[in-house]
């Protein structure tokens, strides 16, 4: 392909471009967006992150098998709905790659194969976005009680009992200070529901923080480069490709990785008593 920029050109053009999109002032500008619907949207996101990696899985397995055309049927549904957020950087990235190619460094994939690719751009920097939000309920367990918690079920356990335990001080008959020394040798009576019931509005919060995790995310993946590599990676992929090829992201496992360790984590303190 004839090229008038050289790679050099291209990676400056890639690094400018990110460090005015994702850096600290270009990442406020876009979660400006988020306040509103993106709320609503981002916890039923979290719901459907599972099933769009089974369906992935599916379609790489499809893949090996030979099966292509049911591959690329199934890499092509749009299982996550479109946030104003990532709907704003599909936009800005769609511009980009119009404007390289308009510079005779452009791509030759069909639109429907360049909107699935960065529909995919973009569902990747979602999962960052859970992946910070788990991070940050690590270290609020680590830091809060000293325990770890890689997710939301280990962390509703012990803030439901940590709000049992402040109430049943509260309402101690003989007042606040005696009631911390009785509760300080004898535990409080937690019921299932309360845990529930925590784990609910811990969920809601979360979904509120993984909203807006990329005003972290983003400007440290631009200081350590890998919003530059994603990019580039993105570009290469739209010279090469010719249709779905099905691939699954590694923040997609990783993100579904925390939640499968969470849950294991749990189910071995259950057995152990």
């Amino acid at each position: 392909m004839n090229r008038t920029i050289t790679e050099a050109d291209r990676r400056a053009e890639v690094n400018t471009f990110v460090r005015t999109t994702f850096g600290v002032r270009g990442t406020l500008r876009l979660h400006r967006s988020a306040f509103g619907a993106d709320l609503l949207r981002a916890p039923v996101n979290v719901m459907l992150a599972p099933v769009l990696l089974i369906i992935r899985l599916v379609a790489l397995l499809a893949k090996v098998l030979g099966f292509h055309r049911t591959a690329i049927w199934l890499s092509g549904r749009k299982v996550l709905l479109e946030t104003n957020v990532s709907r704003e950087v599909a936009a800005l990235v769609l511009a980009f790659v119009a404007d390289l190619k308009a510079r005779g460094d452009g791509v030759t994939v069909p639109d429907n194969v360049l909107d699935h690719e960065v529909a995919d751009y973009t569902g990747v920097r979602s999962a960052v976005g859970e992946i910070t939000t788990t991070f940050l309920v690590l270290i609020a367990g680590f830091i809060v009680f000293q325990t770890a918690t890689p997710g939301l079920v280990s962390l509703a356990g012990p803030v439901a009992e940590m709000r049992a335990h402040a109430l049943a001080v509260e309402q101690f008959p003989l007042g606040q200070g005696l009631g911390k020394m009785y509760y300080g040798v004898f535990s409080t009576d937690i019921e299932a529901f309360q845990v529930v019931a925590t784990g609910v509005v811990l969920a809601m919060l979360a979904s509120v923080v993984t909203t807006f995790a990329g005003v972290i995310a983003d400007p440290l993946q631009v200081m350590i480069g890998t919003h530059q590599r994603r990019l580039s990676r993105l570009l290469t992929r739209l010279e090469v490709d010719q249709g779905h090829s099905g691939r699954l992201a590694r923040e997609h496992i990783t993100a579904r990785l925390a939640d499968i360790t969470d849950i294991a984590l749990n189910l071995w303190r259950v057995l152990r008593g």
